[in-house]
Parts: structure tokens; C-alpha cells; sequence
């Protein structure tokens, strides 16, 4: 039977090949080695078979076909067989596919089209996108057996495969190379913030152009060096917003530039805080964003943007260019004597068992029956704070702190005013500078003193914060360093000093005392007594007419503090004119009531008068 079949089949092709070189192909159940045996004798090839391939075929031919297109026809029933035919030289070999890359395969040069039925090599360019992510899309395109290799360095790919596919993948390649080419456009600015308008560029091309497609995206950058818009893109993006750029571009008509003078605050302190308001705005358009800036020469605010906003941020500067508060601080600083200040209560009769802030008042209980003096008098301590009850006792603290000096129980340190401006730190230093010594310095010739100088003094530092028109809290720091031996009597031959001090927070009333103690300083004292004329007889003097005591001292430094709230400038002057009346007014005070302690009307010592009883019908 496969005789008959194999007879009638070169038959036909026996006549096909006498009529111009076609044959009509019909056979069935044909075996794949007879067809490749069939296909060398009339394509006169030589055709190595070193791989039996097991298999039968069927093949219907309507028309003819010529002799070169069965070279094609029997690739293909070798490729559905795991097999394909390379040549090599003058010989066809049938090879398996997967070893079919190791042969030599014909190369055809770049550009050119491909042909024929075996593999060959061709490069293949890709000019406007990354090569890898090119093969990547079209490698499902190649055959089983071809082999696909891109090189980065020339952005090419190295494609063998059949002729055909060859065709396909080019085809394919020059479609997506073609749609990603990008192009750059750089375009001048004339009136448009440029930061602002690449602003509002990026948002638009995010809008309009599909970002998840590589090809859509524009890049929009600003280059402020030249004054302009760098588009990187595909060519038709661009020109959609190079349009929008010609209409946006335009002289603005909206911004307006305010100059604010400011009379009371700081013009860099109030643009801080203007830049600190607008951080934590959010504008719809970014563009709409004012600029804020300061001059110190006239100190100005200069704010540039919408005239909407810029009449809203006026009402912000005015409120932050309100006058002041300042508060002028009166200070009294003390140091008391805590032994002489006992013995002066025992003397006079005197609530005085310590000097701290409740003994002083408790002392200057007893200095409140003086009375005042006139009605002009009660006016000036109304206009101080010093209101009702609190004229008497303001008068007293001064007079007890007084008469405590003019006794010698209390020293007065310093007596400091200061001015300060609501929430600024105010301080006044007094002292003097000493040079100490740090070391010596031993050199070739002789040996150097080193010497360093250092303050000694009264620091007094007040920040004051009105919390309402007659109340302010006082943040209080005062710093007293004196000089306790100038080194003439140590070893060392170098100054020693004290230091004191005072920190602390009161809320005050406007005119309101308040004393701020609890420094303590204790020491000993060597003193000796003696008879007159007696007790200066050498060695009989000294032991029988005189004697020596050694008492342990006390002191203890006291802060007087009195705020004055100022809210217009104008009444500073007032309140100096003022002030000098109410040291007239102590001084007055302090001679009646001083006059009264000396005769033993005021102490608790004094013996309550028996109270006057009136009888019905007496006047």
C-alpha cells in the first residue's frame, strides 16, 4: 500500500516538475521521513538525518506549489516536532530545535529585509525607548528555538529567528519606538512667576495626560537661570501645553504691593509671625499666596500679593502693631540685720521676731497711725494703686524699712528702677569689675601672672506680662555679689566674694509692695567693751575695765518690688511727677510717725486708753 502511494506521488511530481518547476501536493498518513527524503530529490538538497524523526503527515493542496516553498513546509513539520534544519555549507542537517542556536546561521545586515526558510541573525536598533523594556514586550513574538540577546552600549537587540518572525518583531518595534519618542521645548517667560507657573503646569499635565502610560507623561521644568519652561515630552503633548503656557502668561493684574509702617513693634518680629500665619494656610491656587518681608530701615512691612488677602492681613498687623504695655518697676533692695532688728522690736515694743516677708509686715503694722496728710495726698496714692486700706500700708512698709536704716538694723543696697516693655526682659547692673588671678605663666626669663576680670555687683532682671490693666505678673531675677575680703587677708592673696540670689514669680496689682526674702547670710562677730579712760590702762585696762564678746550675725537680703502698669506713653511722665510726690508724701509721713515711736504713742508696749463714754445730753 505505502508503494502504490509513494508511485502515485512522484508521478505527480514527475508531471508538475515538466510544467515550470510546481508540484501538486496531496498525500495522507505519510511518513516524516519520506517526505524529508521526497523533498531533497526534487529540491536537489543534500539533507542530513541524524535524528530519526518519528511521525506521519497529511498535507491537501488545492493549487500547486513551487519546489522552494517544500523547504518551508518541511520546516514547519519539523518545528511541530521538537526539530529544524540548519545548513552548513552544502549540507541541510535536521538538528533539534533547542540545539539549533549553537549552529552558524546567516547574518543579515541592519535595515535590510530577511528571507527564506532557515534562521538567520539580523540587529535590530530601537532609538527613542530603553531596549529591554522593548524585547520584553515583543519576545512572546519569536519562535520556540530563536534566540533574542539586547546590548545596552547601542540600545540594540540581536534577533535570530525565521525570516518571517524577523519581519513581525521589526514591524512591531518600529510601531512602539516610533509612538515614545520624546522631544524637548524650551520656552521663555515674560510675566508669569515661574515657580508658580510650573506649579500649575504639573497639575494640568497630570489632569489631561495619563500617567500610567510612559508615553503620555510631560515633564515640566523651570529654569530660573533663563527665565523658562523646559517641556520634555511626545510632540503633540507639548504643543497642547505650550498653548496653555501663551495664555497664562500674561501680566498679572491682581497682585498689589502695601508698604505698612509700624509705630510700635518690631517690623522682623511682625513679618515672623505673618510668615508663621500664612505657612499653615492652604490656598486653593498657590499662586494666590502672598509674600511677606520686612524693612528694618523704616521699619515697614511690605506684603505683595491678592488685595483681598493683603486688607485681611492688615487687620492681623494692626492688632500685632498695638502700643505696649510697659511697666516701670521700682525696686528696693535691703540687707537686715536680724539681731538688731530684734533688739529694736524689744525696745520700742515692736512685732519683730524675724525679718522675712510676713516680719516685715507684722513691723510695719505698728507704723500705720500717721494718717495722711491731705486730700491731694489720698489723690496721689489713688492714682498709684495704692487704694482704701492700702495707702496706710504702703506708707508703713516704707516707714518701718525707713526707721529700720536710721537705726542701723537695715543697710540699703541699691535702690534700682527699671522701664520694661510687656514680655521683654529688662536688667540693670551695678558694680564694678576685679582682676583676678587665673595662673602663671613660666617662660625662658621669668614667671607671668595671669590675670582674668570678673563682675561684682547687683544684676536685677524683671520680665513683666499684663495680664489685665492693674495686674501683671512679674518673672523676678536679682543677683547680689560683693566683695567679702580684697585678699589682704588670706594666703592666696585673691579677692573672695559673695553671691546672692533671688528667683522667683509674683502676680502684682498696679502700685501693689511685694517683699521677696529667704536669703540668709551668717557670720561671727568679735567686739569689746570697755570703761572709759579705765579701759585704756595697758594690761590693768585690759583685764579688769574691759571685756570682749563674740555674738553670731545674721543678715538677710530683702527685695522691695512696686510695678507700675503703663498703657499709653504719655503717662510715664504722670507717673515720674507722681512718684515725686509720694517720696514727699513718705518723708512727711515717716516724720509723724518716727515722732510717735520715739514718744511711746505707737507700740504694743503703749496702754490702751480708756474709751471716752458720753451720757445721754451731753455734747
Amino acid at each position: 500500500m505505502i508503494s502504490i502511494k509513494r508511485l502515485f506521488f512522484i508521478l505527480i511530481l514527475a508531471v508538475s516538475l515538466n510544467a515550470r518547476e510546481q508540484v501538486n501536493v496531496n498525500f495522507s498518513n505519510l511518513e516524516i521521513d519520506e517526505f524529508i527524503q521526497l523533498v531533497a530529490k526534487i529540491t536537489n538538497k543534500n539533507i542530513l538525518v541524524t535524528n530519526k524523526v518519528a511521525g506521519t503527515i497529511d498535507l491537501v493542496s488545492s493549487t500547486p506549489v513551487y519546489d522552494d516553498e517544500l523547504v518551508g513546509i518541511l520546516i514547519s513539520v519539523l518545528e511541530s516536532k521538537g526539530f529544524t534544519m540548519v545548513k552548513n555549507g552544502s549540507i541541510y542537517e535536521i538538528v533539534r530545535a533547542n540545539d539549533a542556536a549553537k549552529s552558524t546561521y546567516s547574518i543579515v545586515d541592519e535595515g535590510k529585509k530577511t528571507s527564506g526558510a532557515l534562521m538567520t541573525t539580523q540587529v535590530i536598533k530601537v532609538k527613542g525607548e530603553n531596549v529591554d523594556i522593548i524585547a520584553a514586550k515583543i519576545r512572546y513574538l519569536i519562535s520556540s528555538g530563536a534566540k533574542l540577546m539586547t546590548m545596552k552600549e547601542s540600545n540594540t537587540m540581536l534577533l535570530t529567528d525565521y525570516p518571517n518572525n524577523i519581519e513581525t518583531v521589526k514591524k512591531v518595534v518600529e510601531q512602539i519606538d516610533t509612538n515614545n519618542q520624546s522631544i524637548v521645548k524650551i520656552i521663555p517667560i515674560k510675566f508669569a512667576e515661574i515657580k508658580k507657573l510650573q506649579a500649575r503646569l504639573s497639575d494640568i499635565s497630570k489632569s489631561i495626560f495619563n500617567e500610567k502610560i510612559d508615553s503620555d507623561i510631560v515633564k515640566v521644568i523651570a529654569d530660573e537661570n533663563i527665565n523658562s519652561i523646559i517641556l520634555v515630552g511626545k510632540n503633540e503633548n507639548l504643543a497642547k501645553l505650550e498653548d496653555l503656557i501663551a495664555k497664562m502668561d500674561v501680566e498679572s493684574i491682581n497682585k498689589a504691593v502695601q508698604i505698612f509702617a509700624l509705630k510700635n513693634s518690631d517690623a522682623k518680629a511682625v513679618a515672623t509671625s505673618l510668615n508663621e500665619i500664612i505657612s499653615k494656610q492652604t490656598f486653593a491656587d498657590p499662586a494666590m499666596k502672598p509674600n511677606i518681608s520686612s524693612s528694618d530701615e523704616i521699619n515697614a512691612i511690605i506684603a505683595v500679593g491678592d488685595p483681598a488677602i493683603i486688607n485681611g492681613m492688615k487687620l492681623i498687623i494692626d492688632e500685632l502693631d498695638k502700643e505696649k504695655y510697659q511697666v516701670y518697676v521700682k525696686a528696693r533692695i535691703v540687707n537686715i540685720n536680724s539681731n538688731k532688728t530684734k533688739s529694736i522690736g524689744v525696745k520700742y515694743g515692736f512685732a519683730a521676731g524675724d525679718v522675712s516677708a510676713s516680719g516685715i509686715y507684722a513691723m510695719s503694722a505698728n507704723f500705720g497711725d500717721a494718717g495722711l496728710t491731705s486730700t491731694a495726698s489720698k489723690g496721689v496714692l489713688d492714682y498709684l494703686g495704692n487704694i482704701g486700706s492700702g495707702n496706710k500700708s504702703a506708707l508703713a512698709l516704707g516707714a518701718t524699712l525707713d526707721f529700720l536704716q536710721t537705726k542701723g538694723a537695715s543697710q540699703s543696697v541699691s535702690n534700682p528702677s527699671i522701664l520694661c516693655v510687656n514680655n521683654q526682659e529688662s536688667s540693670i547692673y551695678v558694680g564694678k569689675t576685679l582682676s583676678i588671678s587665673s595662673g602663671t605663666t613660666q617662660n625662658t626669663t621669668n614667671t607671668v601672672q595671669n590675670y582674668k576680670r570678673e563682675d561684682v555687683g547687683l544684676t536685677l532682671k524683671i520680665k513683666p506680662r499684663v495680664s489685665a490693666s492693674d495686674k501683671v505678673t512679674l518673672n523676678v531675677e536679682t543677683i547680689l555679689e560683693n566683695i567679702l575680703d580684697d585678699g589682704s587677708n588670706n594666703a592666696t592673696g585673691q579677692p573672695v566674694t559673695s553671691k546672692q540670689e533671688v528667683k522667683t514669680q509674683a502676680i502684682l496689682r498696679h502700685g501693689e509692695n511685694i517683699v521677696i526674702g529667704g536669703l540668709v547670710k551668717s557670720y561671727e562677730q568679735n567686739s569689746r567693751t570697755k570703761v572709759p579712760l579705765l579701759g585704756d590702762i595697758p594690761w590693768l585696762g585690759e583685764w579688769l575695765f574691759s571685756s570682749k564678746s563674740k555674738t553670731n550675725e545674721e543678715d538677710n537680703l530683702v527685695v522691695i518690688l512696686t510695678p507700675y502698669i503703663i498703657d499709653k506713653s504719655e503717662k510715664l511722665s504722670l507717673l515720674q511727677e507722681e512718684l515725686g510726690i509720694l517720696a514727699k508724701i513718705q518723708k512727711e509721713y515717716n516724720d509723724k510717725v518716727f515722732e510717735r515711736v520715739e514718744s511711746g504713742e505707737i507700740g504694743e508696749n503703749v496702754k490702751p486708753q480708756a474709751p471716752k463714754i458720753i451720757k445721754a445730753g451731753d455734747e
